[in-house]
């Protein structure tokens, strides 16, 4: 906006200044023109009281000098009464121009080299016509005429200039709100809610600001309802899990009892941990520092011996690796247990009994892939099952949880992918940052793209390939 303002005042201006300079320019020469044939008028005018007087040679000679145009002029008297013609001066004209202002009576020009002649007619006391030519040189004609074309210019110029300064400053002043609009835009789709616009500029851009900050204040009261609701929800599951914790404490000792009772234990530690982020009010947009995070593969070690138990129920076989020295991520531990429980949940709910699991952990210099493979029939639309809400379409199944785990891959940089298994069935492939570099932008939901370590992917593809 700013540019095509400033092109369309240079434009214009333009045209304003070719509009006005060039008729202008052409008035300057014609006057300077004007000028040089009047001072000619003026000397022939000089010399014509002595013509009327005499035609002696040297008198007439005495005059010419005297006007100090003897270079530049010439008299011709025409012969009378058995005297002589004279001509006096270098004569420049053609006698056919002279003769032909003789006989017309009035003055004329012509064109000579070097510049023009003025061919003035003069009466004389015998009744003949006598011709006073004056030269009038090329530079008296242009005289001045090159300086007055300069200022024009100059003046066209500094005009042009003096637009495009214009322009540009209401350019700016056009365009910074617009600007300021698009930079707050920016950071309220990265989650710092308290972006706002100055409502400033133009009216159409006040506007804007205007209905800019209205959304935003609705967007962040909507927000704090959300969490209102989720946190009023999440009590109520109190009640029914303080049931099922007493009949569970009445369910006496063994495996299966003891494996329930842990079960409730975690699902009352979830809700008061969903209880206390859905109150907080300030949404969690800083990264997590150093030191923060967790051990991946103490977390998947614990996860594995919670679900494997199950596992041996239903007579599926089970294989963890990558998990014997420690893998800090920067992953908050309830995050990455949320994911994982997400992630095996599927494999027990959506594959038969009897099909293989596993979950493998690659540590890299620069990133961390958590990989939860199945033997099962697979995923025929992987893009389909990575939409928030979309679900597999069984029941009791929200299609938050391979969500859930997209948001922990991309809050560190990373992303998730789903494609087929090494087993045959579904590879889910959690890919975490471990550098904390700024994440690159991609799509339109705002997630996060980063460049994979070739180290890494060499080493996790050779991995795969291994029996």
């Amino acid at each position: 906006m700013r540019w095509a303002l400033v092109k369309v005042c240079v434009a214009v201006t333009t045209m304003v200044v070719v509009a006005f300079a060039v008729p202008l320019g052409l008035v300057i020469r014609e006057m300077a023109r004007d000028r040089a044939f009047s001072n000619a008028e003026r000397e022939a005018a000089a010399i014509a009281p002595a013509l009327s007087i005499t035609t002696d040679r040297r008198q007439l000679q005495m005059v010419v000098a005297s006007a100090g145009s003897d270079e530049g002029m010439a008299v011709h008297i025409p012969a009378s009464d058995g005297a002589e013609a004279v001509d006096l001066g270098r004569q420049r004209a053609v006698g056919k121009d002279i003769a032909t202002t003789r006989k017309l009576g009035r003055a004329s020009t012509t064109e000579v080299p070097g510049g023009s002649t003025l061919l003035q007619p003069v009466a004389l006391s015998s009744g003949k016509i006598a011709v006073v030519e004056v030269y009038v040189p090329e530079s008296d004609v242009t005289n001045g005429v090159a300086t007055a074309w300069a200022v024009l210019a100059g003046v066209g110029i500094a005009l042009i200039v003096g637009s495009v300064a214009v322009a540009d400053r209401l350019g700016v002043r056009m365009v910074k709100p617009a600007q300021r609009l698009v930079e707050s835009a920016h950071e309220l789709g990265e989650g710092k809610l308290g972006a706002r616009v100055s409502e400033e500029g133009p009216t159409e851009l006040r506007l804007a600001a205007v209905a800019f900050n209205s959304m935003a204040d609705q967007v962040v009261q909507l927000l704090a309802n959300e969490r209102e609701l989720a946190a009023d929800l999440s009590h109520r599951l109190r009640t029914p899990l303080t049931v099922l914790r007493l009949n569970a404490a009445s369910l006496g000792d063994g495996p299966a009892a003891e494996q329930t009772r842990a079960a409730v234990a975690q699902l009352e530690r979830e809700v008061d941990t969903i209880i206390r982020t859905a109150r907080d009010a300030k949404p969690q947009t800083a990264a997590i520092g150093v030191g923060a995070g967790c051990d991946a593969a103490e977390v998947v070690r614990e996860r594995m011996d919670f679900w494997s138990a199950l596992a041996e129920d239903e007579g599926r076989k089970v294989r963890v690796a990558g998990v014997d020295r420690p893998v800090r991520i920067p992953v908050a531990r309830a995050d990455l247990v949320a994911s994982l429980d997400a992630l095996l949940g599927n494999v027990f709910r959506h594959t038969a009994e009897g099909t293989a699991f596993a979950v493998d952990v690659h540590n890299g210099e620069d990133a961390v892939i958590v990989l939860v493979s199945d033997a099962g029939p697979g995923i025929t639309d992987p893009e389909a099952a990575m939409a928030r809400g979309r679900g597999s379409g069984s029941d009791g199944s929200t299609g938050l949880g391979l969500d859930i785990v997209r948001r922990l891959a991309e809050s560190t940089g990373g992303d998730v992918r789903i494609g087929r298994s090494v087993l045959g069935g579904t590879e889910v492939r959690i890919w975490i940052q471990l550098d904390g570099r700024e994440p690159e932008r991609r799509g339109h939901r705002g997630s996060v793209r980063r460049r994979r370590s070739p180290k890494l992917v060499s080493t996790f593809n050779r991995s795969r390939s291994l029996p």
